[in-house]
């Protein structure tokens, strides 16, 4: 597989790092934007090996650090996630300006809730994936435990994400509770694929029903029997690209 680093800025200025994985010796069949999960970043196994199989198939990925996350510049303090929606849609004209516009956005839990909301902005995009995705993004403030109160009673606190210290701000709280996935999902006039395992301990499969009810046709579900949220088994996460290559090619012409 080739690569390359690249560099692109948000819109405060803010240096994005990123990554473009190219399909080897062929030109792509399409282009691929990746999101990934809440507090994770380009490299996750995970979102690695999707990549990987994307490009298999002559699809080419960019996948990028959100703010504040990975090697990208910013303090995730002061992020939220109506600016990782933002960050997708700089993301996708980066690539439009530099390579081409992305067809298929791909994201990966609180990821996959963000390429929801940021495909009515890149009018490229023909088809959505979502993999483990909660149907609202304020499911993601379950993760904070008695945090949550703290944040909101002190407008700030640092919290133990995964063994990582993250400082949450009660901006990022109400930000959650601003955004209508309900909307967004039924007008959302792009091919979907949700990808979802029964097994999922941390965003549970209910979210995938609540997506796919909202949605309008075309709409596919595929369970991932045994995966667990992150897809820590390589098998889970080469299986999910595959299929999304497979899924996407009918909508790319």
């Amino acid at each position: 597989m080739q690569f390359k680093n690249l560099k692109f800025n948000n819109t405060a200025g803010q240096t994005l790092s990123a990554r473009i994985d190219f399909p080897d010796g062929t030109a792509p069949l399409a282009y691929a934007l990746l999101a990934h999960c809440f507090t994770c970043s380009k490299n996750i196994k995970a979102i690695s090996h999707i990549s990987r199989a994307l490009t298999l198939q002559r699809i080419a990925v960019l996948r990028f650090d959100f703010t504040g996350l990975g090697e990208s510049e910013g303090d995730f303090a002061d992020t939220n996630f109506s600016s990782n929606v933002a960050d997708l849609v700089q993301a996708a004209q980066f690539m439009a300006a530099n390579y081409e516009a992305p067809k298929i956005l791909v994201g990966h839990s609180l990821g996959g809730a963000a390429v929801l909301q940021a495909a009515g902005k890149i009018p490229s995009a023909l088809a959505v994936v979502t993999i483990a995705a909660p149907a609202d993004p304020g499911h993601v403030s379950l993760a904070l435990g008695e945090s949550k109160d703290i944040i909101e009673q002190r407008g700030e606190a640092v919290v133990d994400l995964a063994g990582r210290n993250f400082k949450i701000k009660k901006q990022f709280l109400e930000d959650l509770q601003s955004v209508p996935m309900q909307n967004t999902i039924r007008n959302l006039n792009r091919a979907l694929l949700i990808f979802h395992s029964p097994y999922d301990r941390v965003v549970d499969i209910e979210n995938a029903a609540k997506i796919f009810q909202a949605a309008r046709h075309p709409k596919s579900f595929i369970s991932l029997d045994q995966a667990d949220h992150l897809l820590m088994n390589p098998a889970d996460s080469r299986y999910v690209g595959s299929v999304i290559a497979a899924w996407a090619v009918r909508y790319l012409n």
